[in-house]
């Protein structure tokens, strides 16, 4: 009977684990701006103006500057939260449909000096 309770408890936690690596990886983090979201590294996350919804248009060196929230094969969307397939076929996670990306030029968590960057980019919100 022990050994039935710790398989099903086994069993429980790995479908727990297996749903947490699936769920968006982002959080919410205090900056200048208030409430942003941020990624699990507690980096600010962006959103791009020329994207479109469910479609990235920040590739090749616009990439570089701005990397994508890259989603894995485990990834699964959930409310808010979708995932996009980019130009070059791997997946990014985007937010009420616009893709989310980090900035190179933020170097601890809460900083935001992306935002407003060129008027294109923004922090995205909660």
């Amino acid at each position: 009977m022990k050994t039935m309770r710790f398989l099903a408890a086994l069993t429980a936690a790995s479908a727990f684990a297996t749903a947490a690596f699936a769920a968006a990886p982002v959080k919410t983090v205090e900056s200048a701006k208030g409430k942003v979201l941020a990624g699990e590294n507690g980096m600010t996350l962006y959103t791009f103006k020329n994207d479109k919804s469910g479609e990235s248009n920040c590739n090749d060196d616009c990439a570089k500057a701005w990397p994508p929230l890259m989603a894995d094969g485990k990834a699964k969307a959930e409310g808010a939260y979708s995932i996009i397939t980019r130009k070059d076929g791997k997946k990014q996670w985007a937010k009420d449909g616009m893709p989310l990306y980090f900035f190179v030029k933020d170097a601890k968590s809460g900083d935001v000096a992306g935002d407003g960057f060129k008027g294109v980019w923004n922090v995205a919100k909660p």
